[in-house]
């Protein structure tokens, strides 16, 4: 059954190819009206030959050899480079993003453009998501079998193919991108090559998450600002990279699939902006308007949409979504709280006469080391369950005026939050470490 489809696809393939010939010789045929109507019919039948399955595929493997299926491109480094791309699709989880990490890499082809016809169909994947490519690789010639009872006939096709799947001597060229690695006291000469298939793979990707058809509907509820299950994400300061012109086919097969073009992302590293001066007027970290405050009200308008406008709490979907909510706003009080603990702040709180005692013991750990008193009160971790408390009230009182009836119980589920402890305890522990 799954041989029959591959067979199907294959005809559908080789007669959408035929049809679009039949239709351009036949708009051209409308010019030529002049001429002797048996010669254009003449021409018009050996059109049709032509593309009758045994004739195409005996035409497709001669020319097969033209091109080679490929995972790295050497014409992404220069559009004339003559140095040899490589076919390389080994697996390894080593913790980089390289073409290695990912399971499968669909291959690209490289080569006379002309024939980059052959190629897809090498490549494409019938519905049961076999393709001509895989059945090769694993010696299955039934698909080709299929439009032949000559054996002579069908290892032809099946030798022509196969050209495009054997690499030919490496050579390097004068316009490829070139390298002297030091290897003990010697040098290799590298030569980078483009991961046009790992490309690929990020391109599908980004196309999914910025075009896929649940977009519209993310950024729909972004613009209502009513909750939706999936995360919007974005990709901030990407960049486009384009190959090949107007000619993209000219590299390869799988840059014209793309149009040329290639996503950059952002490698910028973050840029952390402290502030030179202790806030000596503070009085809490949970002050409305506030640093914290202001920097979470994002969130706390998705927390507020997703209890208004379901209804059913007990649904496992919005609780999760409802947790994910609070954990966002708890990693990002450590966040900010991480910045006030500046070693270069030590003894900042002495000038903060209106700062609650636990918020001083919470943020400025660096003072333990010249105050002692200081230093027991804060070892006996009793300021921990406070600044949970005043975590808990504050969240509370911004969530009140949209839903009034939120109390104890409610206090309760947020000081007692697991993710809350578990970055204390981490914080802490980091801080320790520092601080011997």
């Amino acid at each position: 059954m799954m041989q029959g489809e591959l067979k199907n696809f294959i005809c559908e393939y080789i007669t959408s190819r035929r049809q679009t010939k039949l239709e351009a010789f036949d708009k051209d045929a409308v010019k030529r009206r002049d001429e002797d109507s048996v010669v254009l019919a003449a021409e018009r039948r050996e059109l049709e030959l032509r593309y009758e399955p045994k004739a195409w595929l005996t035409d497709a493997a001669k020319r097969a050899g033209q091109i080679s299926l490929v995972t790295h491109a050497a014409k992404f480094t220069h559009g004339d480079s003559k140095s040899s791309s490589i076919f390389c699709q080994a697996v390894a989880r080593e913790g980089y993003l390289s073409s290695a990490v990912l399971p499968y890499l669909e291959p690209d082809a490289v080569g006379n453009a002309a024939v980059l016809d052959v190629a897809k169909l090498l490549q494409a994947r019938a519905e049961n998501g076999d393709s001509l490519l895989a059945c090769l690789k694993r010696g299955d010639h039934r698909p080709l079998a299929a439009f032949t009872d000559d054996i002579e006939q069908l290892k032809a096709w099946v030798s022509g193919f196969s050209r495009a799947l054997t690499p030919g001597e490496p050579t390097s060229h004068t316009l490829a991108k070139q390298g002297y690695f030091p290897v003990k006291g010697e040098y290799h000469l590298l030569s980078p090559l483009f991961a046009t298939s790992l490309a690929h793979a990020l391109h599908q990707k980004m196309v999914a998450l910025r075009f896929g058809d649940d977009v519209k509907a993310i950024w729909k509820a972004r613009r209502e600002k009513t909750w939706h299950p999936r995360p919007l994400v974005l990709f901030p300061d990407a960049a486009e990279m384009h190959f090949g012109g107007t000619k993209p086919q000219n590299i390869s097969y799988l840059n014209s699939v793309r149009g040329g073009r290639v996503w950059l992302l952002s490698c910028q590293p973050p840029q952390w902006k402290r502030s030179d001066k202790p806030p000596t007027n503070l009085r809490t970290l949970f002050t409305f308007g506030g640093q914290f405050d202001r920097r979470v009200s994002g969130t706390i308008q998705s927390l507020v949409s997703l209890l208004t406008r379901t209804g059913d709490y007990t649904n496992f979907r919005i609780r999760a979504a409802r947790d994910a909510c609070i954990d966002a706003l708890i990693d990002q009080l450590f966040t900010i709280a991480s910045a006030y603990q500046s070693e270069a702040w030590q003894c900042w709180t002495l000038k903060c006469a209106d700062l609650k005692p636990h918020h001083k013991l919470w943020l400025d750990p660096w003072r333990t080391k010249t105050d002692e008193a200081f230093r027991l009160e804060r070892e006996k971790d009793d300021w921990q369950a406070d600044v949970a408390e005043d975590f808990a009230l504050w969240l509370n009182a911004r969530l009140r005026k949209a839903l009034p009836d939120v109390g104890a119980v409610e206090k309760h589920e947020w000081e007692t939050r697991e993710r809350l402890s578990t970055n204390l305890r981490e914080m802490e522990k980091i801080i320790r470490e520092g601080l011997k």
